[in-house]
């Protein structure tokens, strides 16, 4: 009996530690794609930035593939919950919403998405999982947005003014890419606050 404990207790810090090597891969993963790209985002190069051995990331992650949608996956996970936690009560005032929601799509996130789908339009492999991932992370988006701003999809043009904010986001992000962005993002915002006050009550 008392055998069958040790191995239970032996087992608990095992997993624990097999939890934080694979979270650190995961950050490491989204960091490596948004600093350099698909092309220099290899297995190897995310091992060493998370501080762990080729073999040890290939047992988490059998492929590249494996790796990089699991990583953007996890970081957009963490998003959401951030993002939840900032409005934890409900519904706030929309332009707090509005810029959080913009925020989404102007950090390494984004970014590293972005090389995701760059990547997935000639890697056919990888094609198939990056869509599924971005329409789940689409419509979980979609539906913090809509809890937040207290949005009754009900009622008629109200879901497309909702996806329009985040089509939005999602632009001003991409000019974000090049270049710091963040005056004219702060007119943007103030002004679809203003939009969203008219359209959604």
């Amino acid at each position: 009996m008392g055998t069958v404990t040790g191995a239970a207790a032996a087992t608990g810090p095992k997993q624990a530690r097999s939890r934080v090597t694979r979270r650190h891969l995961l950050e490491a993963a989204v960091s490596c794609l948004a600093e350099h790209g698909w092309a220099g985002s290899t297995v190897s190069v995310v091992a060493e930035r998370a501080g762990v051995s080729r073999g040890a990331a290939q047992h988490h992650f059998p492929t590249r593939e494996d790796l990089f949608t699991a990583a953007v996956e996890y970081v957009a996970e963490e998003r959401s919950t951030a993002l939840r936690d900032l409005f934890h009560a409900g519904p706030a005032a929309r332009p707090a919403v509005v810029e959080a929601l913009v925020d989404l799509y102007t950090g390494a996130l984004f970014r590293a998405a972005l090389q995701l789908w760059v990547a997935a339009s000639n890697e056919e492999q990888l094609r198939p999982r990056v869509t599924e991932l971005e329409a789940r992370v689409g419509r979980e988006t979609h539906r913090i947005a809509v809890e937040l701003l207290g949005a009754d999809e009900s009622v008629p043009g109200v879901r497309e003014t909702v996806q329009g904010l985040l089509d939005m986001a999602r632009g001003l992000g991409l000019a974000n890419v090049l270049t710091d962005d963040a005056a004219r993002r702060a007119r943007v915002v103030a002004q679809w606050s203003r939009i969203l006050d008219a359209a959604l009550g």
